[in-house]
């Protein structure tokens, strides 16, 4: 259940920059009043010149580099000018612009291609078109009497293949103030310079005016079930506005649909909130608006509270970061932890239900858990329990650091439909991945499940945390792909690597709990491909190697293991297309990570590979999950589920854990039939083979009883 590589390389975010501003007040001619001579008293007084005082005006600005001695490149984006008590932080993102476009049929012409228009504020650009990050280095701040100030920023080429980043070297310019051109807003400021590049050299001319006060602007649609509420402020006046007029954000929200039918009663899964997402949006088109998502609902089934789910690397229609939910049916404990909302439906809370609407939302913006304080990106559960009155200690504010990285991220971190979340910040006041240290006393340990695998069939692997000490350690309370702290790759026989982590969300939740003394800690894991593709593309040896991150005490942690694999070659020219199949479809993985109808790609490959001989035993148990679970009016079918089950279905334990479960939903009499009660023959032995935990043997034992 897979992500991209890891990127390398990352930008770091903009410091407070070095800056060209005013000492002691001047002439236009530069000349000190201090040091200007006293003139002589006359019957004729000179006129005395007045200064004229110029500074670049807060905001966003339309950016734009025209390359030496092309004339059909340009690159346009936007610079972000920000004020504050330590100064200036600036920074900036190009796309390539075509300078002509042909019209084609009829009249077949090459004609201009228009910049955005500047009074239409801040612009947007298509996702596919981005190119560069802008670290600015160097700007004005405050006032001059000069016309022009020298710009430097460090630039950094975006791949959008790795989703990493290379720095190519300081650049510098000698911005001169001008009369804005037709179009700008009324006093808007605007420069031009020539631009050079890291040796000195010429690279062209570079533009910028101010277009918004605002330094990047989004809209939010909220779809919701008729019985639940909409999240619209905290109920003491703080309303999405106020949140993100904060981060300088010029954000719309507005609520669509307020009937949204229920799939399959008040608890929604993943795979349908997912669905009704694809269905019920406003819009898909991310290239014109930064366009997020959010659905409540009554009831989650992954999850209490809310949760962002259409996030990582195998989002099928490649629009990571655009889906959260939020359950409004969700009772609050009632004890003394939770203070005056104790007790309470969530909906009807309002402070911590729209407190945690903006939680995954913050998410959807690229965001991660902070407990720095008790800002937006905390969990609810640990405000609760931290000292003062829930919900009156709760911070009406995203943290100073995650204030910074909405304002100063490269574009494809913060804009949906971009790099998937999950990936390392980066510029950070935090060690770096590599800097974290596996605690004594733990070990972590992967294992892949069977030592050959044929291609096209996916890997299961598990892993485990067993803690050898004579304390308790706090650890992840889960070490599914489901959750936030696992990551992985996968390296190929030709040297390759290929990434994975979490498909669905991160989820609003406090999620690390304490490993007892000699106590383990188990999961599996079934992995197929990433957004670079397929994990295991070729025959051959492959190494899996796991990751697990998260903090102790606030100093962040790993745990890496590893282990390998051969994957087979086709046994004939039948399980070679049936391989093909599987491999090229980015839409199976959603269909086995979330089950579910609505990826018609994705069923066509899972039924390909059914009907192939070779693949058949590697996805029955994922098809008989599929069945097993009720889908929008589609309800579920034991029945077909066990039959799927026979002594050379491959499994891992949660998966039998999981079949045992949909089977155990028949009558008793169902359970004696002979196809069923093969299957369970079946469970059991997979359950011996693969070393399930008792309780899953036991769960299967007790079907046959």
């Amino acid at each position: 259940m897979a992500a991209p590589s890891l990127p390398t390389n990352v930008p770091a975010l903009p410091n407070s920059v070095e800056v060209e501003s005013l000492s002691d007040p001047s002439f236009g001619d530069g000349t000190s009043e201090a040091a200007r001579p006293i003139q002589p008293a006359t019957s004729i007084q000179p006129v005395r010149r007045f200064p004229v005082f110029r500074l670049l005006t807060e905001g966003c600005y339309f950016l734009q580099w025209r390359p030496l001695n092309n004339l059909w490149t340009r690159y346009n984006g936007t610079m972000r000018i920000e004020r504050h008590s330590s100064g200036v932080t600036a920074s900036g993102d190009l796309y390539w612009h075509p300078a002509f476009k042909f019209t084609g049929f009829p009249s077949f012409r090459i004609v201009p291609n228009p910049d955005p228009n500047p009074g239409n504020g801040i612009p947007i650009y298509a996702r596919s078109a981005y190119n560069y990050y802008l670290r600015v280095t160097q700007v004005l701040e405050w006032i001059t009497l000069s016309n022009s100030f020298t710009l430097k920023f460090e630039r950094y080429s975006f791949n959008k293949t790795t989703n990493g980043w290379s720095n190519d070297g300081t650049y510098s310019a000698l911005m001169t103030f001008k009369t804005a051109p037709a179009g700008y807003p009324s006093g808007a400021v605007y420069l031009e310079g020539d631009l050079k590049d890291p040796s000195g050299s010429g690279v062209g001319t570079l533009v910028m005016g101010w277009v918004s006060k605002y330094l990047r602007k989004a809209v939010l649609e909220v779809d919701r079930f008729n019985a639940s509420e909409y999240p619209a402020d905290n109920g003491a006046g703080i309303d999405w506005q106020d949140v993100y007029r904060a981060v300088d954000w010029d954000v719309s929200v507005y609520e669509s649909d307020t009937n949204l039918a229920e799939p399959s009663g008040q608890f929604w899964s993943d795979a349908e909130l997912h669905a009704k997402m694809l269905q019920r949006r406003d819009s898909a088109d991310l290239d014109n608006t930064w366009r997020y998502h959010l659905i409540c609902v009554r009831r989650l089934d992954s999850t209490s509270r809310g949760i962002m789910y259409d996030a990582y690397g195998g989002d099928s229609n490649n629009i990571p970061r655009e889906g959260a939910a939020l359950s409004s049916h969700w009772t609050i404990p009632n004890t003394a932890m939770w203070g005056t909302v104790a007790g309470q439906r969530f909906g009807s809370a309002d402070a911590p239900y729209f407190r945690t609407a903006v939680h995954e939302i913050g998410h959807a913006m690229g965001l991660y858990h902070n407990t720095n304080d008790n800002g937006f990106m905390n969990t609810t559960g640990t405000i609760a329990a931290s000292p003062g009155t829930f919900p009156s200690n709760i911070q009406w504010a995203f943290n100073q650091a995650d204030q910074k990285r909405l304002k100063h991220m490269p574009d494809p971190w913060v804009r949906p439909g971009m790099i998937p979340f999950g990936n390392p910040y980066s510029g950070t006041p935090i060690s770096p991945t590599d800097a974290m240290d596996q605690p004594e006393g733990l070990t972590f340990e992967v294992e892949v499940l069977h030592d050959t695998v044929p291609i096209g069939a996916p890997v299961r692997v598990r892993v485990s945390l067993r803690n050898e000490t004579k304390s308790a350690i706090p650890v992840p309370h889960s070490l599914s792909l489901k959750s936030e702290h696992v990551r992985g790759r996968v390296t190929n026989p030709a040297g390759g690597d290929r990434g994975f982590q979490t498909l669905i969300r991160c989820i609003e939740e406090e999620e690390i709990e304490e490993l007892a003394p000699g106590a383990v800690e188990t999961h599996d894991m079934t992995l197929l491909r990433g957004q670079d593709g397929a994990l295991f593309p070729m025959p051959g040896a492959h190494t899996v190697t796991v990751e697990l991150n998260w903090e102790i005490d606030g100093m962040p942690v790993r745990a890496v293991a590893q282990d390998n694999i051969m994957v087979t070659a086709a046994a004939d020219e039948a399980h070679s297309s049936a391989a093909l199949k599987v491999l090229s479809t980015p839409d199976l993985l959603i269909t086995l990570a979330l089950g579910g109808d609505h990826m018609t790609d994705g069923l066509e490959a899972l039924q390909t590979a059914l009907a192939n001989p070779v693949l058949r035993p590697h996805f029955q148990v994922i098809e008989a999950k599929r069945l097993g679970r009720t889908f929008g009016k589609r309800k579920a079918d034991a029945k077909a589920a066990a039959a799927l089950i026979d002594t050379n279905t491959v499994m891992s334990p949660s998966e039998i854990r999981k079949v045992a479960l949909i089977v155990d939903t028949m009558k008793r009499d169902d359970r004696r039939k002979a196809a069923v009660k093969k299957a369970i023959d079946a469970l059991r032995k997979g359950a011996k083979s693969c070393a399930a935990s008792d309780d899953v043997t036991k769960l299967v034992v007790d079907l046959a009883a």
